[in-house]
């Protein structure tokens, strides 16, 4: 019974996929998402050797220059997840979060944290992602990462 279902399958052109023995297809790629997160109660040590923190502070969260960075940052967030980037945020300047312990933001600040922990630039004002990336793309663990899952002549 089942061959004479399985021959009548593939007669009528039904997919291999859609047939019950068959191998189903390979699930469609899913992309990563980056991850934008509050910084209060998070230890940015805890992304040690793992991320990059690209660290947005602002005295409030209706800051323009705070708005503008998000928005920019929220629609090239691709460009980040390659560089393995956490957004780390905060908006509330009588926060006691670590974040804003280690920076000590005086207004709006943008930051980027390296994998080692290192502080690699700091900024008074938004900075386009490309910035950003392009920033990124000069640290010597960044090189090396780049290096690694592109060798030249490959």
């Amino acid at each position: 019974m089942k061959v004479v279902l399985f021959a009548l399958l593939i007669a009528l052109g039904v997919p291999a996929w859609a047939q019950d023995d068959a191998p189903q297809p390979p699930a469609p790629a899913v992309e990563p998402e980056l991850r934008i997160l509050e910084a209060a109660g998070i230890d940015p040590d805890d992304f040690l050797w793992e991320y990059r923190i690209v660290a947005v502070l602002a005295d409030s969260p209706r800051d323009p220059a705070f708005i503008r960075q998000m928005a920019d940052i929220e629609a090239r967030a691709q460009d980040l997840v390659e560089r393995d980037v956490v957004v780390l945020f905060d908006t509330d300047r009588r926060s006691d979060s670590l974040l804003r312990q280690r920076l000590r933001p005086r207004g709006f600040m943008l930051a980027i944290i390296e994998k080692d922990g290192e502080i690699k630039q700091r900024r008074p004002s938004p900075r386009d992602v490309r910035e950003i990336s392009a920033a990124i793309d000069h640290f010597p663990l960044r090189r090396q990462e780049m290096l690694e899952r592109r060798p030249a002549g490959r």
